[in-house]
């Protein structure tokens, strides 16, 4: 497998293109358990279409999320709204796979509620698996950060847990940006840890690091034994751990979230973004990230907002929105022929 040769460290992009390659490299896992990827890959490559990856709603949510950043970075408020219609108009583009949460508020956007008001009480993963590049891009500012994430995430989900776990994305990220110790890491989260589910997985996960268990081990420790699930504390406690876990090397992460088997493209997705901050677009695999077919949220397209997001640009790059529902048409077909292998007895 061939790294890229790329030396320049631009945490924005790593975090984008991070997202991007662990959700397309997982989406083919997603549902899978465990047991079942084991039995079926002996390695990790894209499997979606004909060897190449897509992106799911992990890496288009993140992508909104920076853009609308890029509009309106000194007005929460602003952002918030810029946001919510863009929530709208995806939805419109009729994408596979979107949460029935995230589908119950965005519906309730349309009829009326504002951004402010439109989330619903669930703690599935939507709001977490798009605050790490909030965190990177305010990474020297912690309110904004927080502001940032909160306004964020109750567009779409109001559960505690489900803020509690996008903020604690977004605080690591920044700290992955920043090149933070282990121990500076594990200082700056813990604050953020407030429910009773997550103050006890953090309890094992600070155990389980001084341990050197493996992802694998430690997921079966926090209750996930098949696969982690779509609930945010696990999967964002299983995505921090393995950055941790193998935080020079961003291959080994994906690796490790992956064969937990799960929700697999969001914990992947969550697990890329962190260690692509940290460490850059040179740690990701090249056939990973040449193995992206996408459009028009390209890799291209990636670069070109990182590049707005990062110089303070007042406009993101424009999308071809006209094309998307055909996008998600095929990308629904292929997942659905994935379902249908899934079905065979030898698959």
């Amino acid at each position: 497998m061939n790294v890229s040769h790329k030396t320049s460290h631009d945490p924005i992009l790593g975090c984008l293109l991070g997202t991007g390659v662990g959700d397309a490299i997982g989406l083919p896992a997603e549902g899978m358990s465990r047991e079942r990827i084991a039995r079926r890959w002996k390695d990790l490559r894209h499997r979606f279409w004909l060897g190449t990856g897509m992106f799911s709603d992990d890496t288009e949510h993140t992508l909104m999320v920076a853009s609308a950043i890029v509009l309106h970075r000194d007005d929460v408020e602003a952002f918030q709204r810029c946001l919510g219609w863009k929530l709208r108009w995806w939805l419109m583009g009729l994408p596979a796979g979107v949460g029935l949460s995230t589908a119950k508020a965005i519906l309730r956007l349309w009829l009326g509620w504002p951004a402010s008001r439109s989330g619903v009480f669930s703690a599935g993963n939507g709001a977490a698996m798009r605050s790490a590049i909030i965190g990177v891009a305010f990474r020297e500012e912690a309110e904004k950060r927080r502001t940032f994430v909160e306004a964020c995430a109750r567009i779409t989900h109001t559960d505690p847990r489900a803020i509690e776990a996008a903020l604690l994305v977004a605080e690591a990220a920044a700290q992955a940006s920043m090149h933070a110790s282990k121990a500076n890491v594990i200082e700056a989260l813990t604050p953020l840890v407030v429910s009773n589910e997550m103050q006890s997985h953090w309890a094992s996960l600070r155990h389980s690091l001084d341990e050197r268990l493996s992802v694998g081990d430690f997921a079966q420790r926090i209750g996930c034994k098949h696969g982690v699930s779509g609930f945010a504390p696990h999967t964002v406690v299983v995505a921090i751990y393995s950055w941790l876990r193998y935080r020079d090397d961003f291959a080994e992460a994906i690796r490790a979230v992956i064969w937990c088997g799960g929700d697999t493209d969001t914990v992947a997705a969550i697990t890329g973004a962190l260690c692509g901050a940290e460490l850059g677009e040179q740690a990701i695999p090249k056939d990973w990230l040449d193995g992206i077919n996408e459009w028009p949220r390209s890799v291209r397209y990636i670069r070109h907002l990182a590049s707005a997001l990062e110089q303070g640009h007042a406009k993101p790059p424009r999308i071809c929105w006209p094309v998307l529902p055909l996008r998600n048409l095929f990308f629904l077909l292929v997942v659905l022929l994935h379902g249908f292998r899934r079905l065979l007895p030898s698959y």
